[in-house]
């Protein structure tokens, strides 16, 4: 048996989804198999809908003030989106753990895989580890996964930018 990777993996993707939310189904269908998500059922447009509306709540975790405020609101989703934990093997490579109904379409599968992985990747590595860039005009979301936990930046290319700004500030 093995444990879904529900934290990092689940986490990149929210954020990919949410920094470039998908306009249709297939391109909602293309970046979820990308992500390598085993999709089971057709996607739909009531599935990008649903999409988008998980996508607005997990933001506002992302955004929030404090780890209380954080916990919170990803609490609501967790009772909202999972179920209880069931062993599966429906794609025939091996037993694994779900907090989900197998049979859900995509849309509420996202939003149990976003609530869950959300969860075990900040009690797993810190709850401070998701942001937005802190250079001011990028809104860009992230999963900090990296060793130390201090991501501030959402690529190399803001990191240096906000480094050359803050050099020619001091001149």
């Amino acid at each position: 048996m093995h444990l879904n990777p529900y934290g990092e993996d689940v986490v990149n993707l929210a954020a990919d989804l949410a920094n470039r939310r998908p306009a249709d189904a297939g391109e909602l269908a293309d970046r979820c198999h990308a992500a390598g998500l085993v999709l089971e059922h057709p996607v739909t447009a009531q599935d990008v809908d649903r999409t988008h509306d998980v996508l607005d709540a997990w933001e506002k975790v992302v955004d929030a003030e404090d780890e209380r405020e954080r916990a919170e609101l990803l609490n609501r989703m967790l009772a909202a989106a999972a179920t209880h934990p069931r062993l599966t093997d429906h794609a025939d490579d091996g037993w694994h753990l779900h907090y989900r109904d197998d049979r859900q379409p995509l849309g509420p599968l996202l939003f149990s895989l976003i609530s869950v992985g959300t969860a075990l990747h900040l009690v797993g590595r810190g709850m401070r580890r998701l942001g937005r860039c802190a250079v001011t005009e990028c809104a860009v979301i992230f999963a900090d996964t990296s060793r130390t936990g201090r991501r501030r930046y959402c690529s190399q290319r803001c990191a240096n930018r906000d480094a050359v700004r803050r050099h020619r500030a001091l001149r």
